[in-house]
């Protein structure tokens, strides 16, 4: 896998995010995965808790640019970390820096662990 698949992998993350549908986010997340996410203290340890934040987090029509992004692949491994930013329906904003962990499982790529928080000030 190139890097620039692997970015596209980001890219639709962000169209996930842009459906309003929060399974559809979750389906790009292993049933086993780990968020650590930006707007909430929950720790999300499986899928179904994963569509459960993003019920809420959708709820404020994000819309996701990168700003940074690191790629590395390790065989059937890929990471990508940087900075993105969301700006809210409400007309507020949040940078952050995330880390996507991603695994081959012989059919696609899936996000296996995702953590993301935001930018100190």
């Amino acid at each position: 896998m190139s890097q620039e698949e692997i970015s596209q992998l980001l890219q639709q993350w962000f169209k996930a995010l842009e459906s309003g549908d929060p399974m559809t986010v979750a389906l790009m997340y292993e049933i086993n995965s780990i968020l650590l996410p930006t707007v909430s203290n929950q720790v999300r340890h499986n899928r179904e808790e994963i569509r459960d934040y993003f019920v809420h987090f959708l709820a404020q029509e994000p819309k996701g640019t990168v700003q940074e992004e690191n790629i590395r692949t390790y065989g059937q491994l890929a990471i990508n970390s940087g900075v993105y930013a969301f700006t809210f329906r409400d007309g507020s904003w949040v940078q952050a820096r995330f880390s996507f962990v991603y695994r081959w499982n012989g059919q696609q790529w899936m996000i296996v662990e995702h953590h993301s928080s935001r930018m100190p000030e």
